[in-house]
């Protein structure tokens, strides 16, 4: 049997090998998630202004471009700035596989995969893709240890949420906007705020209580030189009433506070702890733990580290069996860390191979690239993943694609056994390898098994 470190490894990080001073223990592994961000420390991405930059620049180009014919030096340089942004967003998924091989801290990334996918955003344009991925460096992994409720500030206040879910165009009714020219209110955010990021679906509030929000929320807008901005003459007038609470003021510091009370909700803490314990350790967790993660929550005003540590402490925890199933962009992450890929080599893989060998791929085993298919982000159920569809793509990339990527050729096929699964490697699949007919055909073997595609 396993022990403890190398099961925590599988359910809480990419699996095997792990890399040098990664914690093993519980504790040590809230220590590491108080301490810094090394996985960000070692590979670095744009600042939200220089995101911001390029983003402003595809805006202008797109304008420019408008009405131009197609083969014009306008529509051109349009082209030329939207792949600029194409392979900005494609640098934070490059990140995003390199702090995964490389960050001695496995858990923090699996938990910036989770906190990204529960503030989904969709760009609505090409020219937002980037802005779009940034959300995770710049709104999300500076609060992954710290407390909800600024994590939730950060998040739904990212151009990211506010351009996706089309708050950039909600106009109060009954604004000097709204009435000169108008336009009306949009509701997109607020129910995704209440539904999805906070309370959770089927919790108490009404219809009344989601257009009371969305009124509060109406001013809120991007510019484009400082990102964040508040049109008041957007702003629906007067006071709102969201769950009982009166909200009124000026500015955003209605909107802060609203933000700040549906974060404290006791149906926010329960959605958040069984959404988090259904991720890492069952489709169906149990109710007294996800009682005491909720319980940790609200007690430390919405600090997560009591909370992950309820989680990390679960016999649930402990157990040999793996329930669930690795998504595409975790498939992706261990088998180059299993092919022994250094997270050099993928940041510095040229764009096409890149886009050929990773990113296309991971589309094809369901999990493209920033595009879920809604804003209620990417499914949890294992047979969402291990699918004849997902499943057929997962071995054609296992029996094709590493012979490309690896220095060399194929590596041996029982060095990436012992290297990616060690004592989790079954009897049947060990005994398979070593009857493989060729190098191909047995880390094709170990890359498709099901030790490999669970955690």
């Amino acid at each position: 049997m396993p022990d403890t470190a190398v099961i925590a490894a599988f359910r809480f990080g990419f699996g095997l090998p792990m890399v040098a001073n990664t914690p093993q223990t519980t504790e040590e592994m809230l220590l590491s998630l108080g301490g810094p961000d090394r996985g960000r420390l070692i590979w670095p991405g744009p600042t939200p202004d220089e995101v911001l930059a390029l983003y402003r620049e595809a805006i202008a180009a797109r304008r420019a471009a408008q009405g131009q014919p197609r083969k014009s030096p306008v529509r051109r340089a349009h082209n030329q700035i939207l792949k600029a942004v194409l392979d900005q967003e494609t640098g934070f998924l490059r990140r995003t596989l390199a702090r995964a091989i490389d960050s001695p801290d496995p858990f923090r990334e699996r938990l910036a995969l989770f906190w990204h996918d529960h503030f989904t955003a969709i760009p609505r344009l090409r020219d937002q893709a980037a802005t779009t991925a940034s959300r995770g460096d710049h709104a999300i992994r500076p609060h992954l240890a710290g407390r909800f409720a600024d994590m939730l500030r950060s998040a739904i206040l990212h151009p990211a949420m506010l351009i996706g879910l089309d708050q950039v165009a909600s106009t109060g009714p009954n604004s000097r906007t709204g009435r000169e020219r108008g336009k009306g209110l949009n509701e997109n955010l607020a129910r995704e705020l209440i539904e999805l990021h906070t309370l959770g679906v089927g919790a108490h509030y009404s219809q009344k209580d989601v257009t009371q929000l969305a009124e509060l929320l109406t001013g809120l807008d991007i510019s484009g030189e400082t990102g964040l901005s508040f049109d008041a003459a957007r702003s629906e007038p007067g006071a709102e009433t969201v769950l009982g609470t009166r909200y009124d003021g000026r500015g955003m510091k209605p909107i802060l506070q609203v933000l700040d009370d549906l974060a404290r909700r006791p149906e926010t803490a329960r959605h958040l702890a069984h959404k988090l314990a259904v991720h890492f350790l069952s489709d169906d967790p149990d109710p007294a733990l996800v009682a005491r993660m909720a319980d940790a929550y609200l007690e430390q005003d919405t600090r997560l580290l009591p909370v992950y540590a309820e989680l990390l402490r679960a016999d649930a925890a402990r157990s040999p069996r793996m329930s669930k199933a690795r998504q595409p962009v975790e498939f992706m992450a261990c088998a180059l860390r299993a092919l022994g890929l250094t997270g050099a080599e993928v940041m510095r893989m040229s764009r096409n191979p890149f886009l050929r060998m990773i990113r296309e791929p991971m589309a094809v085993m369901g999990q493209p690239w920033e595009a879920p298919r809604g804003p209620d982000g990417w499914p949890e159920a294992p047979e969402a993943w291990i699918s004849p569809q997902g499943l057929a793509a997962r071995i054609t990339w296992s029996m094709e694609v590493p012979g490309r990527l690896v220095n060399g050729g194929m590596p041996d096929a029982r060095t990436v056994m012992d290297r990616a699964l060690g004592p989790m490697a079954g009897p049947a699949l060990q005994q398979a390898v070593g009857r493989a007919a060729s190098p191909r055909e047995g880390v094709g073997l170990v890359l498709a098994a099901p030790e490999f595609n669970r955690r």
